[in-house]
């Protein structure tokens, strides 16, 4: 709650500012033909802090699905994210695609 002062007259009144939660994005891996399956449960362990297990039921996720969910986040954690996967996965060559988008 802030306080800012009004003055009506002589009389001083406080007024509530509400405080809105950020908007929330996914971020999400997509299926390609050439990105290893093991290379993409790294990516997962290495970046999204998954154990083995469930970085794996994700990865089966992208594969059969076309795509898959790797966590929600503020929008900078999102897009850093993103960026570091898509970056990560250029320098061992491949085109594994890292996308967001803000949830509903």
């Amino acid at each position: 709650m802030t306080t800012t002062p009004k003055q009506d007259g002589a009389v001083l009144e406080a007024t509530r500012t509400e405080m809105r939660r950020p908007p929330l994005y996914k971020v999400l891996l997509l299926n390609d033909d050439f990105t290893p399956m093991d290379f993409v449960v790294i990516v997962l362990q290495k970046y999204f802090g998954m154990n083995r297990e469930r970085a794996t039921q994700v990865m089966l996720q992208v594969h059969r699905e076309g795509m898959g969910t790797c966590g929600v986040f503020t929008k900078d954690v999102a897009s850093t994210k993103v960026e570091q996967v898509v970056s990560y996965a250029r320098q061992h060559q491949h085109p594994l695609a890292c996308v967001m988008e803000e949830t509903e």
